[in-house]
């Protein structure tokens, strides 16, 4: 891929693309609603805390994209009976939810999807420790599965997420971080289980290892947009809307692609002001209406939503191997909408 260079986005016949969460979700409300149950049936514990800080999590909604990506890879390869991918489906979420609950511990959030993080109500050590009840939750259900394969591609997601998050930590607060580099942490932290959750709805459906590797690619492209975009929308997204602080990566000195975009393009001077400000941690009240007006001038935010849409592309075209379908579109208009979201 080119840098810089945008692709345009497969746009067949459908839903508006505002509507492709809703149209997937309509395709696949069955599944998940059984789905929905299966997550709530393995949060109960004697442990009180527990189900009473998932209630908070679930309170807090959400997209639930990864687990309708199982859901919508295991209907489109043609799984009909049985209930293997509305299990994987609560792993996936297991997973994501347990990596959120860590991440916000870390990164000291005190927004999530618009409420109180679970930190910010409960203090830090619940949501640690009920994040590793979420991840034994998931091995549970891997394990109960009894595929080698499942397991294998849903644990080296898993060890992939905590290397992208590690990864990450060490390259905050670091310009001399490369966009290659930057792409490292987005594929582990994020990319990783996007990919996994396509791919063993395949796997549950007995496909063959070039559907499997399609849909994994398809969700390794789509991860790394859906990233791209939010780390665009830390800097340019309503608050309200965004769902949580605008701004935090900049407060947390976390090297993203529009920053590094502004920085390789700008002056001495701003470079000066993004080593103070994100290398020296030493940030004023107006560093970041600043820090939004570079990234303006040096068009950081149209570049960076370019590069998804490239992804985007990618994503869509590895869908190519599948006939034409509800659902395969479905998922083409996911690629189109998590570059057009606007949360």
């Amino acid at each position: 891929m080119t840098a810089g260079v945008t692709s345009p986005i497969i746009t067949t016949a459908g839903e508006p693309q505002g509507d492709a969460l809703g149209t997937l979700l309509g395709l696949l409300q069955a599944d998940m609603d059984a789905c929905g149950r299966a997550i709530v049936a393995r949060m109960d514990s004697p442990v009180a805390l527990i189900p009473q800080l998932a209630a908070h999590i679930v309170a807090a909604g959400g997209k639930r994209l990864r687990p309708l990506l199982t859901l919508a890879a295991a209907r489109m390869c043609g799984y009909a009976s049985g209930h293997r991918h509305i299990n994987l489906a609560a792993c996936v979420e297991f997973i994501h939810t347990a990596t959120l609950l860590h991440d916000d511990v870390v990164d000291e959030s005190r927004l999530r999807r618009g409420m109180a993080s679970a930190n910010a109500v409960f203090d830090n050590k619940a949501p640690v420790l009920v994040g590793d009840f979420m991840f034994t939750r998931a091995f549970q259900l891997m394990i109960e599965d009894g595929s080698l394969h499942v397991l294998r591609i849903l644990c080296n997601a898993a060890a992939t997420i905590a290397e992208g998050e590690v990864l990450q930590l060490v390259t905050q607060h670091d310009l001399a971080t490369t966009e290659d580099r930057y792409l490292d942490v987005v594929r582990g932290k994020t990319a990783a289980l996007f990919a996994a959750a396509a791919q063993v709805g395949a796997v549950v459906a007995q496909r063959p290892v070039a559907e499997e590797d399609a849909l994994a690619t398809y969700g390794l492209n789509l991860g790394i947009a859906f990233q791209l975009v939010d780390d665009a929308l830390d800097y340019a997204a309503d608050e309200a809307v965004l769902g949580k602080s605008v701004g935090d990566d900049f407060r947390e000195g976390k090297i993203t692609l529009p920053v590094l975009i502004a920085y390789q393009k700008g002056s001495p001077e701003e470079r000066q002001f993004w080593r103070r400000t994100l290398e020296e941690g030493q940030q004023q009240d107006e560093d970041l209406p600043h820090a939004m007006r570079l990234l303006k001038r040096h068009e950081a935010i149209d570049t960076t939503l370019g590069r998804a849409a490239n992804f985007v592309r990618e994503a869509q075209e590895a869908l190519e191997i599948f006939p034409q379908s509800p659902l395969r579109q479905a998922l083409i208009d996911v690629g189109s909408y998590t570059v057009n979201r606007v949360h």
